[in-house]
């Protein structure tokens, strides 16, 4: 039998948050755009699966699309309204990846001297770089192993520079001539450096797209927390129209491309009834999940059974599982484990696996080493016999004219912020509508553990927490004695600068 239900019910992010100006409808003032909830839906995806979809998400594409339908019908009238005497922009949103050896290691410091990724305690916050510098460095040689075994680099700023040709492509297909934008988070090209060329270009309306499926404070919210703070520093970009899109992963076209992916590689087994459909996400932090409320992880339960309801009307009723991979650090994150769940599965007696990588639009180093060789090798060595892959997204041209949809559809709710005031300026909505994003989802991220290292202080009776707070303990005191005494190892190897 399949698992109990459970209440998925929360804040819809689906649609597109925007700011309206007075002169957009007939309220005054500032007002969010389309925010609606969802009903509960149950997963059915752990080690089995019911065989009977849930009641509710039946009517969901149908639901879901009504909006679309009536935004669509009147599309003479978007394009006259939002493209006529406009310069409209995409700006694609993604972490980054080093595209060459030598870029692993500053890579690693862009990644490490985030605060939102080490959160030192507010009186060590002047060694940010410092300790970014030093783990960086400690990492760079495992992460150039990972590196040299895909060819080099991460291909991922290839792929989305593609994903934008293709997506550019799709909407001037569909009338809307648009200019499509890449930033990255900790490599080029820098969310900076596309704002720049955002401003140059004399972009008014722009659509702020997060290539994340599902929306997470730790990914999609970083992202958007760096650009809110890019957009209160600058006068142009603060009254420039934006949208944002948060998440994407219920849309039909995202569904239906993701699923013929699936039938197309289960195809390729002996006996495609028999395969265990293995969906591996991208892991989170379990405090973000229970304690801020980051809806990453019911939108991935909720993505799975779409998948699965859309399988099953094309004949196919293959047992699923939904695990998390990539974690790091002593904090606990989402269960179950990716590694943990292959060895459960082969002692079951799974014979035939198809990896999936749900949380993934494009490869990079999670899919062709963390998967294709790490996860393959451990799933072999477990007794599963089959093993196969479904290859991310990419450009699949079904996926690309979804998202051309979804930019189309977002384009009634672009808005202004009509604030002169500096000081009066709160904020920005979308843009700073991630305020009340994270508000909703993030409230407590201050006295949240990072993604990667804890700086979290109190009792707990977990041994391994306190033996990575005490090795922390150990390199704050390293780095305080090396920068009050200017001597030390860290000097002599070359990875702090010597005292003038």
């Amino acid at each position: 039998p399949g698992p109990a239900p459970r209440n998925l019910s929360r804040l819809s992010l689906s649609r597109a948050y925007s700011i309206k100006s007075s002169s957009i409808g007939s309220a005054t003032g500032l007002c969010l755009g389309q925010c609606c909830r969802i009903k509960p839906l149950s997963c059915k995806c752990k080690l089995g699966r019911s065989s009977q979809p849930p009641p509710d998400s039946r009517q969901h594409f149908s639901a879901s699309s009504s909006a679309s339908e009536a935004v669509l019908t009147a599309q003479s009238d978007i394009r006259k309204l939002f493209v006529a005497n406009e310069k409209i922009g995409v700006l694609l949103l993604n972490l980054g990846g080093p595209e060459t050896l030598d870029d692993v290691q500053p890579f690693l410091f862009n990644l490490f001297a985030d605060p939102d990724i080490i959160r030192l305690p507010r009186a060590f916050r002047f060694l940010q770089k410092p300790l970014a510098q030093f783990i960086s460095v400690a990492r760079a040689p495992k992460s150039k192993e990972g590196y040299a075994s895909i060819g080099g680099g991460s291909p991922l700023r290839q792929i989305t520079d593609a994903q934008g040709e293709a997506l550019m492509e799709a909407l001037c297909g569909k009338d809307i001539p648009a200019k499509v934008y890449v930033g990255m988070r900790y490599w080029h090209p820098f969310t900076e450096e596309a704002i720049e060329q955002i401003k140059k270009d004399g972009i008014t309306k722009l659509v702020v797209l997060p290539l994340y499926p599902q929306f997470s404070i730790s990914t999609s919210g970083s992202s958007l927390r760096l650009l809110e703070s890019i957009f209160r520093e600058d006068e142009y970009l603060v009254n420039m129209q934006h949208t944002v899109i948060p998440s994407w992963y219920q849309r039909e076209g995202y569904i239906k491309a993701m699923t013929t992916l699936i039938e197309k590689e289960l195809l390729k087994f002996p006996k495609p009834q028999k395969v265990m459909i293995f969906f591996s996400a991208h892991g989170v932090p379990l405090a973000y999940v229970e304690e801020a409320g980051d809806p990453y992880k019911a939108e991935m339960e909720e993505c799975v059974d779409l998948i699965m309801e859309e399988l099953e009307k094309r004949g196919m009723a293959n047992p699923c599982t939904l695990a998390y991979q990539s974690r790091v650090g002593p904090v606990e994150w989402l269960k179950p484990y990716t590694d943990e769940t292959i060895i459960a599965l082969g002692q079951r007696g799974v014979k035939s696996l198809l990896a999936v990588p749900i949380s993934f639009v494009s490869e990079h180093i999670e899919t062709l080493e963390e998967i294709d060789v790490e996860y393959k090798e451990l799933a072999l060595q477990s007794g599963i016999k089959h093993w196969g892959r479904v290859p991310a997204l990419g450009c699949e041209p079904t996926f690309i004219s979804d998202l051309a949809d979804a930019v189309i559809e977002s384009l009634p709710y672009v808005g202004a912020m009509a604030v002169s005031n500096l000081e009066a300026r709160q904020s920005l909505v979308p843009l700073g509508s991630v305020e009340e994003l994270l508000a909703a989802y993030d409230s407590k991220r201050d006295m949240l553990p990072p993604p990667v290292i804890v700086w979290e202080w109190g009792w707990t009776k977990s041994a391994e927490t306190w033996n990575g707070r005490a090795a922390m303990l150990a390199v704050l005191a390293l780095l305080v004695l090396e920068v009050t005494t200017g001597q030390g190892l860290l000097h002599q190897w070359g990875i702090l600068p010597p005292f003038p």
